[in-house]
């Protein structure tokens, strides 16, 4: 199947469309539906009626936004009526809930006055937190505009105008300090005089572009003072004192170029006739005026080039801009999107595309390099950083510019954000805030790994922890070069540095142990023996390894070593799932493989202590195959027993049961209501498993069908925090342990 047939197919699957309405609060008893309608919904009527803004209180409506069409100028289609545009509007309103939660209505209005639209829409001002309007053509989507702004208290934003401004502005901002030109020196030339090339005209001024800097063509070609009279209002304010001519010369001696008309109008000599280190960008879809290839191919110096299309570099894509913008504007109840909210997109936008990229989205892009430079001036659309870059800066401009209902502490609001995307975001910064409260030096033993390197970065440049990197200095050197990292590190480098008295040290410890003091010099030179003694010597408070090698492998070192705490006899492997409502903790999936009741109840304790350091009040379940005696074989006689040597010891501080079935522990009306002697009144959090296969399965199982974001293996009962991290792990996975890490040795 084609591309076309296979969308078809897409939109027309049960159910028909891309987009439903889902409840958000209980509707399982008549209670239930008392509270949801008559009688129980007339309360926060009442409440709105006496106090209007309680509205944002009680209802939807603060995170509601209208997308609206006549269907005049649909996406490259042109007017194909309001119904056929409804697939668009529906798409548009995956991309608000897909990148920043934000619920849609799509209405297409069978309209194409200016005036019906006008009161339609402002008809509707008490349903909606926001309005997105689409796809209407120029110049009623000018006015449409104008005059709902000036009518309605909240937001207004016409995407096709303002998206592709503001995301073209923020490749601009740093195409000019790659090509070294200041912004108020830089000759703009606008093939194309619609909409969104009249809105980013306007918005590179506010960017800073002078405003008699700036030429723009029509078909006819130089809008100039002359030909002031033929042209409609909005291409006058853009109208050059400068001699008619067309594109090729407007072109000549030009720093950039913005294309928004039509495929293959620009040639190699256009290109040629720019000012060096030219700024092209060709945005006509699906062909842009100039290709990627030719264009680069056209000069000896730098081309900075941006288009509208997926499959090259710089990719001018409205989704970076208006689901985060409108999230700002809803999260701070502001009356309208100002020049001031847009600007601050863009620089957000521009500020994010110099940051280290994560490995995520570098994967989902095929691998291609990402970093700061004319390829990459922008950022890509499935980076999750950008709600939490963009958002907070448009809220915080809104707040500033006095068109915010609402003040926000912007730390916090970005823990609410992240909560947006998912529990474990949510989870992480808790304890990601704990341990930049107090950072601790953290060995990474693959220190001259490229993703340790990168790691090590991030958790300087956030404060997380002060990284030491184990491993060959000049390697980690050129990484940090290559990548164009502002990052001195702290390098110890086993070839170079003088290691006698590790070597010592260990001898001393483990010359009983089989190990002479040669062999001992020997294995100091090995990052994960060298990091051990080093945490062990209390010259660093926690170690990270196991990137490059398996686990066993990398555990053994520090259990030779460090060893497990005075209180424990085993280590234990626990990762973290979470769900869209629910954290679970789940142990052990890597280390005891058949373990007795002892090493249950061990391995309980030192999991609760965990969920507590996530601000989880454990509540755990011993799983088996049996629900408390059911079934009497030594399987389920084992987790049996651990649950009852801890319901006796009174140093555990937690509820805990057991032997029960997984759905037993987590369905809270099979707990409570055949089982209400159970010691969990509420679905449990910490789950152990009864045996090594069992708990790897689980896990796994959970995270692959049931939807949940793993975080781990974190591991419990070291004397001293080590965490070995899974082979093939993202940059992201290890700062998270890292975090993990530190606070590990807070609480020491």
């Amino acid at each position: 199947m084609g591309l076309e047939e296979d969308a078809l197919d897409y939109h027309r699957r049960d159910p028909p469309g891309k987009i439903a309405i889902e409840t958000t609060k209980p509707t399982n008893t008549q209670r239930d539906l008392s509270l949801a309608y008559s009688p129980g919904v007339a309360a926060p009527c009442r409440e709105i009626r006496d106090a209007p803004n309680s509205v944002f209180e009680y209802t939807a409506k603060g995170n509601l936004v209208a997308v609206v069409s006549d269907g005049s100028a649909t996406l490259g289609l042109g007017d194909i009526g309001p119904q056929a545009s409804k697939p668009v509007m529906e798409g548009k309103g995956v991309l608000f809930k897909r990148f920043a939660d934000i619920d849609v209505f799509d209405l297409e209005l069978d309209t194409d006055d200016p005036d019906g639209m006008v009161q339609a829409i402002g008809a509707m001002e008490p349903t909606f937190g926001g309005i997105n309007l689409e796809d209407i053509k120029a110049p009623e989507c000018f006015e449409v505009e104008s005059r709902l702004r000036e009518r309605l208290d909240i937001p207004v934003f016409h995407d096709d105008q303002h998206g592709t401004a503001i995301i073209s502005g923020a490749a601009l901002l740093n195409a000019a300090e790659l090509a070294g030109k200041d912004l108020d020196e830089l000759e703009v030339v606008f093939s194309g005089a619609g909409a969104s090339a009249i809105a980013s005209a306007r918005f590179y001024v506010s960017l800073g572009v002078e405003r008699e800097n700036v030429t723009m063509c029509d078909s006819s070609g130089i809008v100039t003072e002359s030909r002031a009279e033929e042209v409609n209002r909005f291409k006058r304010e853009f109208a050059s004192d400068r001699p008619e001519g067309n594109l090729a010369d407007a072109m000549e001696g030009a720093d950039v170029f913005v294309g928004l008309s039509v495929g293959g109008i620009v040639d190699q000599g256009m290109i040629r006739s720019m000012a060096s280190n030219p700024i092209v960008f060709a945005m006509a879809n699906p062909d842009p005026e100039i290709g990627y290839e030719e264009a680069k191919a056209a000069r000896d110096d730098t081309v900075i080039m941006a288009t509208g299309r997926s499959d090259y570099p710089n990719q001018v894509n409205n989704v970076l801009g208006f689901p985060f913008i409108f999230r700002g504007a809803l999260d701070v109840r502001a009356t309208e999107i100002d020049e001031a909210m847009k600007v601050a997109a863009a620089r957000a936008l521009a500020e994010l595309a110099r940051k280290d990229v994560p490995d995520a989205v570098v994967r989902a892009y095929g691998d291609e390099p990402m970093q700061f430079g004319p390829e990459y001036i922008i950022p890509k659309p499935l980076d999750p950083r950008v709600l939490f870059e963009v958002a907070p800066a448009v809220a915080e401009a809104a707040i500033e510019s006095g068109c915010a209902r609402t003040e926000l502490d912007l730390d916090t609001y970005v823990e609410r954000l992240e909560g947006r995307l998912g529990k474990s975001r949510e989870m992480m910064r808790v304890v990601l805030n704990k341990a930049k409260s107090d950072p601790k030096r953290v060995v990474l033993a693959e220190g001259d790994d490229e993703k340790m390197i990168r790691a090590a970065y991030q958790l300087v440049d956030q404060g997380i922890a002060r990284p030491l990197l184990i491993g060959d200095r000049d390697r980690i050197d050129a990484v940090v070069e290559a990548l164009g990292l502002s990052f001195d590190p702290d390098v110890l480098d086993p070839s170079a540095a003088d290691l006698d008295r590790y070597a010592e040290w260990l001898y001393e410890r483990r010359q009983r142990k089989g190990v002479t003091r040669r062999e001992a010099a020997e294995l100091v030179q090995n990052g994960d023996y060298l990091g051990s003694v080093l945490v062990e010597m209390d010259e660093a408070d926690a170690l990270l390894t196991g990137l490059t090698h398996h686990y066993p492998s990398a555990l053994r070192p520090p259990l030779e070593v460090v060893g497990t705490a005075p209180d424990a006899e085993y280590a234990a492997g626990v990762y973290m799932l979470t769900f869209k409502n629910r954290v679970v903790f789940c142990a052990d999936a890597t280390v005891n493989v058949d373990p007795d009741a002892d090493v249950l109840a061990e391995v309980t304790r030192h999991t609760a202590e965990l969920a507590r350091r996530f601000n989880v009040e454990p509540r755990a379940a011993l799983l088996s195959y049996s629900d408390f005696g059911s079934v009497d074989t030594e399987g389920a006689a084992v987790p049996r027993r651990a649950a009852e040597r801890l319901r006796s010891d009174p140093s555990v501080d937690f509820p805990v049961d057991g032997e029960m079935q997984a759905d037993t522990a987590l369905v809270e009306e099979m707990l409570t209501e055949s089982y209400e002697f159970s010691e969990l009144d509420e679905p449990a959090n910490v789950l152990i498993f009864p045996n090594l296969e069992a708990g790897n399965i689980g896990y796994k199982l959970l995270q692959r069908l049931g939807g949940a974001e793993a975080i781990g293996p974190m591991l419990v009962g070291m004397d001293k925090p080590v965490h070995i991290i899974q082979r093939g792990d993202e940059v992201k996975d290890v700062v998270n342990l890292a975090g993990v890490a530190v606070v590990d040795a807070q609480q020491e």
